[in-house]
């Protein structure tokens, strides 16, 4: 399959710190929605800074729309949108005159849809940003990422502080982005039920390593976790047990076939899992 964004090998540590990234490779296909999960501290800030060339890497290599960026690569940032948990934008600018400024910096620069989304959002065009809440930036960051027709988005807790309404708007936003097979988000979020609705792919990272590359319709439909005594877990094959959780009077034993699991092991309770569980299980979870 096509990808839009690979990494293959990534690595990148630090002089005074513990923290490394450690080989880190997974790809975005095209038409596709990636979401990308971990912990506070696990490696996903500083993934996207490689990506973007904003952090030097220390090995491995990236390839986005087929080749490697370099630090100058002005066509390949053109073709990328980025918005960050955070201040993106100076506050003593308005939404007008950052449509002027952006306008200099991008040569696909849609003013019509920028102002489009202004009005869809219910943002002021003259109003300064430092007067913004939260959510008014990230819905004003996200305007200004799609109005100048990038083929990749990259969103670094992009529906943080977002309402569930405004959350569900800016789902079926990014939906219709991918809807041509030509363009793809990489999407670093903490809001799990977003990735469960939108996303094609999961990748967690923990540690600085990645834990779990899979397809997110196989984790919500064939995942599942088996919840069972102590004889049951005993009486399991290992090869069954792809992570567990001790609690007082159970075990929570993460599967990947909840079917034959069910099948295998008559009587047992299996549930589906959700992405939060499948994060929790596998970084907090023993291991065989």
């Amino acid at each position: 399959m096509e990808s839009i964004l690979r990494l293959k090998e990534e690595s990148k540590a630090y002089k005074k710190s513990d923290f490394r990234l450690e080989q880190i490779s997974f790809s975005v296909p095209y038409g596709s929605i990636v979401g990308f999960v971990g912990e506070n501290g696990a490696g996903k800030s500083t993934t996207i800074g490689c990506v973007l060339n904003t952090i030097s890497r220390d090995s491995g290599s990236i390839e986005v729309f087929g080749r490697e960026m370099q630090e100058q690569d002005v066509e390949i940032k053109q073709r990328i949108g980025v918005v960050y948990d955070g201040e993106n934008f100076p506050g003593y600018y308005s939404a007008g005159q950052l449509s002027d400024i952006f306008r200099g910096i991008y040569e696909k620069w849609d003013d019509a849809l920028f102002q489009f989304y202004l009005k869809e959002f219910g943002l002021s065009k003259g109003q300064k940003i430092k007067t913004y809440s939260k959510g008014m930036t990230m819905k004003l960051a996200i305007a200004a990422a799609l109005s100048h027709h990038p083929d990749l988005l990259i969103l670094d807790e992009a529906t943080s502080g977002l309402d569930p309404s405004m959350r569900d708007e800016m789902l079926d936003i990014f939906l219709d982005f991918v809807g041509t097979e030509k363009r793809s988000i990489l999407f670093s979020t903490h809001i799990t039920s977003d990735l469960e609705k939108i996303a094609d792919y999961i990748v967690l990272i923990h540690k600085g390593k990645i834990l779990l590359t899979e397809e997110k319709d196989k984790i919500v439909y064939h995942y599942g976790v088996m919840r069972c005594g102590k004889g049951q877990f005993n009486a399991m094959e290992e090869n069954d047990k792809i992570a567990w959780r001790r609690r007082d009077y159970q075990i929570d034993v993460l599967v990947s076939d909840r079917e034959k699991i069910l099948k295998k092991y008559p009587g047992t309770v299996v549930d589906h899992v959700s992405i939060d569980e499948l994060v929790v299980l596998l970084t907090k979870g023993e291991k065989r």
